[in-house]
């Protein structure tokens, strides 16, 4: 068989394995899918570039691609969202910094048929949603490699050992690179000193050589990562950090090779090897800052067991938390994790939920209450029938919604990222004029030297410029501070569903609360009732009708007819709610007799005819058989804890606060006058509340609401940040934004005054990284900053922008 040449790699191979394309031939499909990559992307110039010189085919990583589009691949790791795309969560292999979440974002967004590629900078881990019908996930994997980086499945267990093995990985570079330079550092010595007392050209040329013999491991072992993310840059046509470093070195350790096989001058072998070296402790330090970061989540999710006891048939065993469905029993013995939600059928005892409320004191719960992954059983035998699959448990929910918020980016962040992508072309820019400026102007700031070294002198300014400029810093502004912002509210038991809410939270001027709930405790408490009518038939008609009712009033009310009555319920039919009013229900007897039941307050009587007067400054509920009353109740709420402090530090901030109610206008003012609130509309139905706040937008106002109940989420999806209470219905909290895990006003303050912290040290930040930059390129431009000292400056802006951030951990004095 002849030979013949591939028209990608330029290797010569046997003929009989060759892949025949139009007029191309290629050694192997993976030649053949990057010389396709390249002419899609305009790159195809690269074969000019190249000439006769051959290069090494691509490397095959996992032939196997196509186990990502099996069904048992499917069932493991893909769900379906409500749309009916396709979801996964990807671990993005050999991601070192911000750029490199950036590129592989790019070139996702730019792939069609997927809809979001979502790259979370502190884990690597990619949310990708695709469509099915457009392309394959296997498809998606490949165009992830084909940029140099690998992807496969998120898994917990092999994920950490990914993550290890690639933080070992960066060490041993980065421990080479210290030794390596400290020993450099010591020839340097003799170096300088031999530079003023004097030194033999030939002993200079022994120390030369013991700088390139320390430096070359340093820069093509050490440094292979900069290389590596600048070359899959450039490939995309991206400038990124790593381009800046890695041509810095570059050219430093050419010009340095040039002198020690004879030219004339000083090598910079040292410097070189410093750059690499400060940049990698440097991001090094950085993944230290990001790690304490995200102990939150990690706790978390550590905290739950692999497996649970079961009963069935009588019979315990052991199943894994994934293959448990809703409806299996559950047994937890004392001191045990609630791994999955679900309903005590059998026993009682006190839980500890400390893990998702903050709350420490126990709470008492029996058969029929529910129980929440992630709590503690402190004292007894329980046994409980599950209501959610692991999936979908209150835990699992919370780590991914942090996990979600940490991969999201706030407004500003996009904003920081559209500067940094001119940012490499314009120090490049500068450093070819800084070059020409020095060589061809001869400029002289008081520095010695002669036409020999001139050129030397030309070309060393123009490479600190390239090494001291820091989009690093830049990129880091924003996405550092809103991770330890999430971590931070986390800790206080507030849940953001995405970053971004971070900005908003931090720049709203308008906060509506909703009352039963959210500012009182949604405990009501009957204080003064009147049974007009005790006839015992008749309030069993009452207490049948509130028990179609989980509204906090008909909750209260029958509380208290439980104490006071034995009372049994009857079948009602035609069960109509009108909104913000009450219920309304018909009774036949078994004579075939119809009773029209009402029961809500003095609106609903009057709409269904009714003129009866009652005159109260309290919550009312009114009880009648057809039209005739039989019964009333008075009904007061307790003020939550920190209300008045909320609103106080509301007002303090130029938040506008108003309140929306169904309830009556008397009761409505009196909550607003104890907590201090101005503005509130009482009497209000959930479609009018939706319209208050779609009219609020209108006036260019940034509104943050907060609710409990269902009739709360038309609302709260219509404003620009919502806000549920932790007791809040499922539908509720499906709609909003933010989730508040105990309950309290407290943290709904703290989520303002974290939210304004992190918003003000993103800002900082930004701030920072812009003013290094205008003050020390200019530096390096004259001249004044040698390529070491360089290196060392940039790692210290990256460091410092990290350091700043975490002062968003301390309290506000």
């Amino acid at each position: 068989m002849s030979k013949v040449k591939c028209d990608h790699c330029h290797l010569e191979f046997d003929e009989s394995v060759m892949i025949k394309e139009n007029d191309l031939n290629f050694c192997c499909k993976g030649c053949q899918g990057v010389y396709h990559l390249l002419k899609d992307d305009g790159l195809d110039s690269f074969y000019d570039k190249l000439g006769n010189k051959t290069i090494s085919p691509p490397l095959e990583i996992d032939d196997d691609v196509d186990r990502f589009d099996s069904k048992s691949f499917e069932e493991m790791f893909i769900s379906t969202t409500d749309d009916g795309f396709k979801q996964i969560d990807l671990i993005i292999e050999g991601i070192h910094c911000a750029a490199c979440v950036w590129l592989n974002e790019r070139i996702l967004y730019d792939t069609e048929g997927i809809v979001s590629a979502d790259i979370n900078f502190t884990n690597n881990k990619a949310k990708i949603i695709w469509d099915e019908d457009v392309i394959k996930l296997s498809e998606i994997i490949k165009r992830i490699r084909s940029i140099g980086y690998n992807a496969y499945a998120y898994d917990s267990s092999s994920a950490d050992k990914e993550a290890a093995k690639a933080k070992r990985d960066y060490f041993i570079r980065m421990m080479v690179a210290v030794f390596a330079s400290v020993n450099i550092m010591m020839l340097g010595v003799a170096k300088y000193t031999g530079f003023f007392t004097g030194m033999d050209d030939e002993i200079k040329s022994y120390v030369h050589l013991g700088e390139f013999i320390f430096a070359t491991p340093v820069v093509f072992y050490s440094g292979w990562i900069f290389f590596r993310g600048a070359y899959y840059g450039l490939r995309n046509r991206i400038l990124n950090m790593d381009f800046l470093v890695s041509s810095g070195v570059v050219f430093t350790y050419i010009y340095s090779l040039f002198i020690l096989f004879g030219a004339k001058g000083e090598s910079y072998f040292d410097s070189a090897a410093m750059i690499i070296t400060f940049v990698l402790v440097g991001k090094y330090l950085e993944v230290i800052g990001k790690k304490s970061a995200v102990d939150t989540l990690d706790k978390i999710k550590g905290t739950l067991p692999l497996e649970a006891t079961i009963i069935e048939n009588g019979i315990k065993k052991s199943l894994p938390l994934n293959s448990i469905k809703v409806g299996h029993i559950i047994e937890l013995r004392a001191g045990e994790k609630v791994c999955i939600d679900g309903i005590i059928t059998n026993g009682e005892g006190s839980f500890d939920e400390s893990s998702l409320t903050g709350e420490s004191i126990p709470v008492y719960k029996k058969q029929g209450q529910k129980v929440f992954s992630g709590t503690i059983n402190s004292d007894s035998v329980i046994r409980y029938e599950v209501t959610k699959t692991y999936k979908d448990s209150t835990l699992n929910s919370i780590v991914t919604l942090l996990e979600d918020s940490l991969r999201s980016k706030p407004k500003i962040e996009y904003k920081a990222n559209e500067i940094s992508k001119s940012f490499s072309i314009t120090i490049l820019s500068l450093s070819l004029l800084t070059f020409i400026v020095w060589y061809f102007f001869g400029l002289d700031l008081g520095f010695d030297y002669d036409g020999t070294n001139h050129f030397e002198k030309s070309f060393i300014v123009a490479i600190s410029v390239i090494v001291i400029a820091c989009p690093c810093a830049l990129a880091l502004a924003t996405p550092i501070a809103s991770l330890i912002g999430i971590s931070e509210l986390a800790k206080n038991g507030l849940l953001f569903k995405e970053a971004k809410y971070i900005e908003s939270m931090a720049k709203a001027d308008t906060l509506v609360l909703d009352k039963t709930g959210t500012i009182t405790k949604g405990e009501l408490k009957v204080v003064k009732a009147r049974i007009l009518d005790d006839n015992i038939h008749k309030l069993n008609l009452l207490y049948s009708l509130i028990d179609t009712s989980n509204h906090p009033v008909s909750k209260s009310v029958k509380k208290y007819l439980q104490k006071e009555y034995d009372l049994i319920s009857k079948d009602l039919s035609s069960i109509k709610n009108i909104e913000a009013k009450g219920i309304k229900a018909n009774y036949k007897n078994v004579e075939g007799k119809v009773f029209q039941l009402l029961g809500g307050n003095i609106d609903l009587l009057k709409e269904n005819g009714i003129n009866y007067k009652f005159d109260s400054s309290n919550t009312v509920y009114l009880f009648a058989i057809n039209k005739r009353v039989i019964a009333t109740f008075e009904l007061i709420d307790e003020i939550k804890e920190n209300a008045k402090e909320l609103i106080s530090d509301a007002n303090k901030n130029a938040i506008k606060v108003i309140m929306l109610t169904g309830d009556n206008k008397k009761v409505a003012s009196r909550v607003a006058s104890k907590v201090g609130i101005k503005e509130f509309v009482a009497g209000i139905n959930p479609i009018e509340k939706a319209k208050y706040i779609e009219n609020l937008k209108k006036e260019g106002k940034t509104v943050i609401m907060a609710g409990d109940g269902i009739n709360d989420s038309i609302a709260l999806a219509k404003s620009d940040v919502a806000i549920a209470m932790g007791n809040s219905s499922d539908i509720t909290i499906s709609v909003s934004d933010i989730v508040l895990l105990n309950n309290s006003l407290e943290s709904l303050q703290k989520a303002f005054s974290i939210s304004r912290r992190t918003y003000k040290f993103i800002k900082q930040n930004l701030l920072l990284s812009l003013v290094y930059n205008a003050i020390t390129i200019p530096l390096a431009m004259l001249g004044y900053v040698i390529p070491l000292v360089a290196a060392l400056s940039m790692s210290l802006s990256s460091l410092l922008v990290v350091a700043n951030s975490m002062r968003i951990k301390q309290k506000d004095k």
